[in-house]
């Protein structure tokens, strides 16, 4: 309930009446509630001694015992089974075997949540840490927050969502900042994270998103500095090459010169996925139609 407090203007008191334009709602008024239908109307103000509301304690949305439960119904065996086989790739975490297209949509149930993210990302459970960095709310995010999780990347494809594939991290209002650090970074998980977070930028249309010249600049360091990199380090720079390449006519020409000098990327050893070929897809028709080339 809103209330308009005119107290202390000259010439007015607390029952002076307030003309309001009623879109059909019901309007609260002293004493009594009344409806009205596209009608202007007088509704008196009330004295300046109605108290206002407190802001409410937080409560968290859902605890960390009902995250718990649900994964526990959820868990798949063929997921787990997986998790098993590639267990020095898991960093020491469990796993319920669910996957990421899965806890996303859960995630999106469970709302933006940083005091319970910060729980779940303390747990020894691959989800929880996943479904930790999907709620966290990137407004009370802060760098000195993401330098300490980014030590703590272990195992799956936490590296991934936590920088990556539409981030909460990437909508933090420093990303831009910390992006230009990490990838300059001689930590080869800062830059990938790095990397990925220039992706992520590269996708923005806002007003405040970086001028062209910001993203010419990283495509001469990727140019520079991809001979001495390791596969995973070109997998994250042909991400952000991918994302840059889309953005305009000039864009595109300077990504796929540096993405035709890399080549296509072999990332799995077991051959089961074609190499990754930037190229190709920066000459796709899709892009084409898009840029108008």
């Amino acid at each position: 309930m809103l209330f308009v407090n005119l107290g202390g203007i000259p010439g007015t008191d607390y029952m002076t009446p307030l003309r309001i334009l009623s879109l059909g709602t019901s309007v609260p008024a002293f004493p009594l509630r009344m409806k009205y239908e596209w009608s202007i109307f007088d509704v008196p103000i009330p004295p300046a001694s109605v108290p206002t509301l407190s802001r409410p304690e937080y409560k968290p949305l859902m605890k960390k015992s009902e995250i718990l439960e649900y994964l526990k119904a959820n868990q798949d065996a063929r997921g787990i089974e997986h998790w098993k086989k590639h267990e020095e790739k898991s960093g020491g975490l469990k796993s319920f075997g669910i996957g990421l297209t899965k806890l996303r949509k859960f995630s999106k149930t469970v709302g933006r949540d940083p005091k319970l993210a910060r729980q779940l990302w303390q747990a020894n459970i691959y989800e929880m840490k996943i479904i930790a960095l999907l709620i966290d709310d990137p407004k009370t995010m802060t760098i000195e927050q993401a330098e300490t999780q980014v030590e703590q990347l272990q195992g799956g494809y936490l590296a991934h969502v936590f920088s990556s594939c539409d981030a909460t991290l990437a909508k933090a209002p420093f990303v831009v900042e910390l992006a230009d650090k990490w990838i300059k970074s001689k930590d080869a998980v800062r830059r990938r994270c790095g990397y990925g977070l220039l992706y992520e930028i590269s996708k923005s249309r806002k007003n405040s998103a970086p001028e062209e010249e910001y993203f010419l600049a990283h495509i001469a360091h990727i140019e520079k500095t991809y001979p001495k990199q390791s596969t995973t380090a070109h997998m994250s720079m042909a991400g952000a090459l991918m994302g840059i390449g889309k953005r305009s006519k000039e864009l595109n020409a300077a990504a796929l010169k540096v993405a035709v000098k890399i080549g296509p990327i072999d990332f799995d050893p077991d051959g089961r996925c074609e190499p990754m070929d930037v190229a190709k897809h920066l000459t796709g028709n899709y892009i084409k139609r898009k840029l108008g080339l």
